[in-house]
């Protein structure tokens, strides 16, 4: 029996006070994260200071959780391709690249409302209530020097968008993907993404969970719309989104 293997069985045999007293020792030597020398702060702070934030802050956080789960997930899963670091302000949040080219892939949150998955017909009553949302917006509003709002996202700006179904799936690792030039434009502009946008949980003729495949619809050419916009009246929850974010119009 190896020393490793010895303590292993020692810690075994311990109470939990034991071995929470001996982790909290080795806490001292052994950070979790680097972040925790870069700001001179314990992960434990920095996690209670998550716990404590608003609900807003909290969606900011779990959308980076999901950028971060889809380089760790899925981006490096794919050998064949290359990721290209992201500098600058883009509307994307990862450029992979093969042998066939480049592709920008926007991350993305599946949409929550009062602490559970918004479903389709929350968006628009003719929707199947089995489906989902996205919202598809910057997080900061802005104006250009034209006057125009910089947080709406326009098409062509990305190339497939990839959505984190965590909320309904309590898998960090689960996404769904489709065309970005196939999601429904909004209403009045259709250079402008729609802000919220319906998501199959499971794979369609529009939306995929398999990633190379969303590259291949987006590399044939292809071209559709995803659920076109039609004149509806707006269900209340919609209603009282809106009046959250007054920045989502009737999409």
């Amino acid at each position: 029996m190896t020393d490793t293997d010895q303590i292993t069985h020692l810690l075994g045999a311990c109470t939990v006070e034991q071995r929470k007293a001996i982790f909290q020792a080795l806490r001292q030597e052994f950070p979790i994260h680097p972040l925790e020398q870069e700001w001179h702060v314990a992960a434990e702070v920095i996690l209670e200071a998550i716990a404590r934030s608003s609900d807003l802050s909290k969606r900011g956080v779990k959308g980076l959780i999901a950028e971060a789960a889809f380089g760790v997930d899925v981006v490096a899963t794919l050998p064949a391709w290359t990721n290209i670091p992201v500098e600058g302000d883009h509307a994307y949040d990862y450029l992979l690249a093969d042998t066939h080219g480049q592709v920008r892939i926007q991350v993305k949150m599946q949409r929550r409302i009062a602490g559970r998955p918004m479903q389709a017909n929350e968006v628009r009553r003719a929707y199947a209530a089995d489906m989902f949302v996205v919202e598809t917006q910057r997080t900061r509003t802005g104006k250009a020097v034209s006057g125009d709002a910089t947080r709406p996202y326009r098409f062509n700006e990305f190339d497939i968008i990839a959505v984190c179904m965590y909320p309904s799936t309590q898998a960090w690792s689960r996404f769904m993907y489709t065309v970005a030039n196939w999601l429904t434009p909004r209403s009045g502009n259709p250079e402008l993404i729609a802000v919220l946008q319906i998501v199959s949980p499971t794979s369609n003729a529009d939306w995929t969970d398999d990633f190379t495949e969303c590259v291949a619809w987006l590399r044939s050419g292809m071209q559709r719309t995803i659920y076109p916009p039609v004149p509806i009246q707006l269900p209340q929850t919609l209603e009282k989104l809106q009046e959250d974010d007054p920045e989502i119009p009737p999409s």
